[in-house]
C-alpha cells in the first residue's frame, strides 16, 4: 500500500475537521458581549469571517492531486466503504472526483475528522500528534 499524502497533513486537516465541526449557528450575532463576559464561548459560533472553513479549505487544497486523492480514499476507508486490500479500488474511485472539487466534497462531509482517523487505523498509519 501506497500513501502518498504525509500523516501530519492529515493530523492537521483532522485537527481543522474537528475545530469546524465543532462550531454552531451564531446565538446572539448583536450581542455586543465581549470575551472576558461571556467566558469565549462565542469562539463555538460559526461567523462569516472565520477563519476555520479557510484554514481547512486551505489545507486540502494545498495538498497536489495524488495526496487530495489519497485523501478522499483515507476518508471513504474510514468511512467503511474500503478496507486496506480495496485500497488501490479507494484511490480508483476518488480519481473521479476532479481535483478542484475535492475540498469542498471533503468539507461538507459530516465526520470528516473521525472518518481520516479511522481511515488511518484501518491502513495501520499512526496518526501524529499536533504540537500545540
Amino acid at each position: 500500500m501506497e500513501l502518498t499524502v504525509n500523516p501530519q497533513s492529515v493530523a492537521f486537516i483532522i485537527e481543522k475537521a474537528r475545530e469546524f465541526d465543532a462550531k454552531v449557528e451564531p446565538d446572539d450575532p448583536e450581542s455586543g458581549s465581549n470575551p472576558s463576559d461571556d467566558k469565549a464561548i462565542d469562539i463555538l459560533e460559526d461567523f462569516a469571517d472565520d477563519p476555520t472553513l479557510e484554514e481547512l479549505k486551505s489545507a486540502i487544497d494545498g495538498l497536489n492531486e495524488d495526496e487530495s486523492r489519497d485523501l478522499v480514499a483515507i476518508m471513504w476507508t474510514g468511512r467503511g466503504d474500503y478496507d486496506k486490500e480495496q485500497w488501490g479500488e479507494a484511490k480508483a474511485q476518488a480519481n473521479t472526483i476532479p481535483p478542484k472539487d475535492r475540498s469542498r466534497y471533503l468539507v461538507g462531509t459530516p465526520m470528516l475528522a473521525d472518518y481520516l482517523e479511522q481511515g488511518l487505523d484501518e491502513l495501520e498509519i499512526e496518526v501524529p500528534e499536533m504540537e500545540d
